[in-house]
């Protein structure tokens, strides 16, 4: 799914358009659709925690969301070996809207609960690590 971006990932400010495909339940994975790179590997917040904020009311304008909006909410996972030792960005999450094919990224400056390196291993239960 193509995505025109309203709000540019920190550092990658010059792409405008990116493309959007699921790897499985869990990951996702955005490639730039102008250039061979910056691809990103995402992941589902929602599934390692309780996770929640609140939008500004510009940024849902620039994303067209309203009450039937369709929403995605990812976050970038830098992967290592082995993958828990990944570390994971909760302090700026990508917000896709798939109706209006809007993404934009947001910086929550307000929560200090979601650090920007996060390593996916706190978030593991023993069972599955």
């Amino acid at each position: 799914m193509r995505f025109d971006v309203v709000e540019p990932i920190l550092g990658f400010e010059e792409h405008e358009r990116f493309d959007l495909k699921k790897i499985d339940e869990t990951f996702v994975r955005l490639q730039s659709i102008d250039a061979e790179e910056p691809s990103f590997t995402l992941i589902n917040p929602f599934i390692l925690r309780e996770y929640a904020f609140d939008l500004p009311t510009q940024l849902q304008e620039k994303l067209e969301i309203d009450g039937e909006s369709n929403i995605l909410i990812f976050n970038i996972v830098m992967i290592q070996n082995p993958i828990e030792k990944s570390t994971i960005n909760f302090a700026a999450p990508l917000i896709f809207n798939t109706d209006a094919k809007k993404m934009a990224q947001f910086i929550i400056d307000t929560d200090p609960t979601y650090g920007l390196n996060e390593p996916l291993e706190n978030y593991l239960s023993k069972d599955n690590a």
